[in-house]
């Protein structure tokens, strides 16, 4: 059981929306080119990718707010970008999640990118566009401002050092001696070998390779290495260090001693993002008023949730409290839910480490077809979930004789289905705010589509997800049903 369970769940049920958390760092915008590679080009020996799907994703200083705003905090952002098509495409995002980028500072340099071209789930290249030339002195000048202004405003502050020009000395000199006025904890994520430059911070959070490459000991030695990192945690007066073990956990190193937490991952798909998500937590926990070890622990259990998605994917509060609290007191036998209840039933099959399925349709008249289609459906997962068409979507998609069934009708006998987990209503003509809230790991559609042309596909994809197509029986629908009768 986490410690200081009831309180812990305060804060994932509505408790950090009262928290404001200031992040400081290098911001990035992560893009993906998803194709296909069967053959070679012939103008050079290199693989030809042929072009399935592309998504973006906040990354670095980014996507720490991102986990922050997905926890439910009031999150500020603070760092550099660019004016240009990806500082655009990163603005879209963090403004879709409520962060506040007011303290962003505009500079002539452009906004750091990293394009990743994998084909087949394998990585061909990655294309990174950034400046090597540092932001201007008015530029950093600017910036450290608004860090004055910001750190008072807070509670907790968390720097995240991508080494890319927005983190200096003089900024941490800044934002630690601020926030250590205010009583605000500082948590930085380093990648820098010289831990002085954060002197008097709370704690910093390297991983195993980060800490070695700062005390000089070899990351397999490692009593030795936490013996060195202990020490320079004295030396730089952290009041803890916090080191990530990758798949041995996580320990926290203080005055009071060790304190170890096993790894929290059920099965690890991929660690990106996963370093971002523990500070991003520690952070809103410390900020809470959490006990370190709890907050700890509960970093350790989102990190847990993470990397068992494919790509940066952020922490979302209702996950926590869904790994949180297994057993939520919905009936095992209840299949018809609000939007509300089915998020927190998938997240409560997810933390199990079950795979949910989703595909959608109007279901008027069920007939061998639909039954087919689920069927097939649910062999591409645990959980099936199935989006219906309201009474109101189906008449404008399909005419003011239809549906036949009503809605009431049509989701109990859809919900008595063998094949069929839940289901949900939605109004809208298509399927894809529901996708966008539920994040299915696989979506399927059945007909005579293209990855290309199913609604949602980008959304599952940029998700860590899959799209897959079945076909349709041959001669069965709700029209002809209607057509034969009405002969």
């Amino acid at each position: 059981m986490l410690p200081e369970i009831h309180k812990v769940l305060g804060l994932l049920e509505g408790g950090f929306a009262e928290l404001r958390v200031l992040v400081v760092g290098d911001l990035m915008l992560d893009r993906y080119i998803l194709g296909e590679v069967d053959r070679i080009s012939p103008e050079a020996p290199v693989p030809v990718l042929r072009h399935v799907t592309r998504y973006e994703r906040p990354g670095g200083a980014a996507n720490v707010a991102m986990n922050l705003a997905g926890l439910g905090c009031k999150t500020l952002l603070a760092g550099f970008w660019g004016n240009d098509a990806e500082q655009r495409e990163l603005a879209k995002f963090l403004e879709l999640a409520g962060v506040d980028t007011q303290g962003v500072v505009a500079t002539a340099l452009p906004t750091i990118s990293k394009t990743r071209i994998v084909g087949r789930q394998q990585q061909l290249l990655r294309l990174d566009i950034e400046s090597r030339e540092k932001p201007s002195a008015a530029d950093a000048a600017k910036l450290q401002s608004e860090m004055l202004r910001l750190v008072a405003r807070v509670h907790a502050v968390v720097i995240s050092d991508y080494a890319k020009g927005a983190v200096s000395q003089g900024l941490c000199d800044v934002v630690i001696q601020a926030a250590r006025y205010a009583g605000v904890p500082v948590l930085v994520d380093p990648k820098t070998a010289d831990f002085s430059k954060y002197s008097g911070a709370t704690t910093v959070c390297p991983n195993l390779s980060e800490l070695a490459v700062a005390t000089g000991v070899a990351a397999h030695e490692t009593e030795e290495l936490l013996k060195a990192g202990e020490a320079l945690r004295k030396e730089h007066d952290f009041e803890f260090l916090t080191v990530t073990m990758s798949e041995k956990g996580i320990r926290v190193l203080s005055e009071a001693g060790v304190y170890h937490s096993p790894t929290r991952a059920r099965e690890v798909f991929d660690v990106s993002g996963a370093g971002d998500t523990v500070i991003a937590t520690l952070a809103a926990g410390l900020a809470g008023g959490l006990e370190t070890k709890t907050a700890m622990e509960l970093a350790n259990m989102a990190a847990g949730i993470v990397v068992g998605k494919v790509g940066t994917v952020p922490i979302a509060a209702h996950e926590l409290v869904a790994a949180l609290t297994p057993a939520s007191g919905i009936a095992a036998g209840e299949k018809i839910l609000d939007r509300e209840r089915l998020k927190a039933r998938v997240a409560e099959w997810r933390a199990a480490g079950q795979t949910i399925v989703f595909t959608n349709g109007c279901f008027d008249l069920l007939h061998v077809g639909h039954v087919t289609l689920l069927e097939d459906c649910h062999k591409f997962g645990s959980k099936l979930v199935l989006g219906l068409n309201t009474d109101a979507s189906v008449c404008r998609l399909k005419g003011p004789t239809r549906p036949i069934v009503g809605e009431n009708e049509r989701s109990r006998v859809m919900a008595a289905l063998a094949a069929v987990d839940a289901v949900v209503l939605f109004d809208e003509e298509t399927p894809m705010e529901l996708i966008r809230e539920i994040r299915p790991d696989v979506l399927v559609k059945g007909g005579d589509y293209s990855v290309e042309t199913v609604v949602g596909h980008e959304v599952v994809i940029a998700a860590g997800g899959r799209v897959e197509i079945v076909p349709t029986v041959e001669g069965f629908s709700t029209t002809n049903i209607v057509k034969k009768l009405q002969g």
